[in-house]
């Protein structure tokens, strides 16, 4: 064989080590930026306000200012427990791979998990009862873009609130 052919061979070897391998590397590295995503420290309501989207687009407010992370609420009728208790009905209904993590009277704050990386969404309700109002936030842990998936999330939870 010649020197050529030689070289030839190992680029291919090389190359299709190299393609291989990258897809590996990619996967192992989206896999421990899951795990090692913290918890916000922001959640929860202060002053009748959930906490503000970051400048990142994977995240949805009822309260945002910005008109790329606003979403609408919800004005209801009756008493808000029975609404505390119709999202958490909706949630179980429609979802998988969620938990309820924290739990008050006019407040619920679940973690969604996605199903291949694990990566951790925070969705919170806040079931504002002076005004018969919900709000919303949801809002991906990590990552800059989540292709619209709390934007989603968000208006099918909203729908099934209307019927």
């Amino acid at each position: 064989m010649s020197q050529t052919k030689s070289r030839q061979n190992f680029s291919r070897r090389w190359l299709s080590w190299r393609l291989a391998f990258i897809p590996l590397i990619t996967i192992a590295g989206l896999a421990l930026l899951s795990f090692t995503a913290a918890q916000p420290d922001n959640l929860g309501v202060s002053n009748d306000k959930l906490a503000n989207c970051p400048d990142s687009p994977n995240c949805v407010c009822s309260q945002a200012t910005s008109e790329s992370h606003k979403i609408p609420s919800v004005k209801f009728t009756g008493l808000a427990g029975d609404q505390v208790e119709k999202i958490k009905r909706i949630v179980d209904d429609e979802f998988s791979r969620v938990k309820l993590v924290s739990e008050s009277e006019y407040y619920l704050r679940y973690e969604f998990k996605s199903l291949i990386f694990r990566f951790v969404d925070d969705v919170e309700f806040f079931v504002d009862d002076a005004n018969s109002e919900i709000h919303f936030r949801s809002a991906s842990r990590v990552g800059h873009s989540d292709m619209g998936t709390n934007r989603k999330r968000m208006t099918k939870i909203i729908e099934r609130l209307l019927k």
